[in-house]
């Protein structure tokens, strides 16, 4: 699937059961739409998992970070972004603060976040992986698939022939 074949305003028009994202997110990375089956992590500002994860081949899937929400610190920078570029992951979608913004802009690699922080994050090595997690108003559950573009973000439970 090429990023640019999503437009979630056409997908919702043509499967009006997905779930869409409560609109709380920006895009920071160098793909504006991007696709894919979600993996999952849940951290409060330690991206010890984040690093762990994006280490592992990435298969064209989405990385969803709940980090609580927290303005508080990044839990993504440069260096763990070009990992998830190498590793082969499609984006990365992070309930939480990001840094780097203008190398994360330059990366093949979507990426939305709440907004951007200098500090970078505890390492403590906490966290949980491939749980279901509920960020914007939707439950993610990992295996389902995720499309974001700069309108929005969109969760189903199955791949969808899109629209075009």
């Amino acid at each position: 699937m090429s990023p640019s074949s999503v437009v979630t305003p056409d997908i919702c028009d043509a499967y009006p059961e997905v779930a869409v994202v409560d609109p709380i997110f920006a895009n920071f990375g160098g793909l504006d739409a991007f696709a894919g089956p979600i993996r999952t992590v849940k951290c409060f500002e330690d991206n010890s998992m984040v690093k762990q994860a994006v280490a592992e081949p990435g298969d064209g899937a989405v990385l969803v970070v709940d980090a609580g929400g927290s303005y508080r610190c990044a839990m993504l920078g440069d260096m763990l972004a070009e990992q998830a570029v190498a590793n082969g992951w499609a984006g990365i979608v992070m309930h939480g603060c990001v840094r780097d913004v203008d190398v994360l802009a330059s990366l093949n690699l979507g990426i939305q976040a709440l907004g951007s922080h200098p500090r970078k994050s505890e390492k403590r090595g906490e966290g949980q992986r491939d749980i279901s997690v509920n960020i914007g108003g939707v439950i993610m559950t990992p295996g389902q698939w995720l499309y974001a573009d700069n309108n929005g973000i969109l969760m189903a439970d199955h791949q969808l022939e899109l629209p075009g």
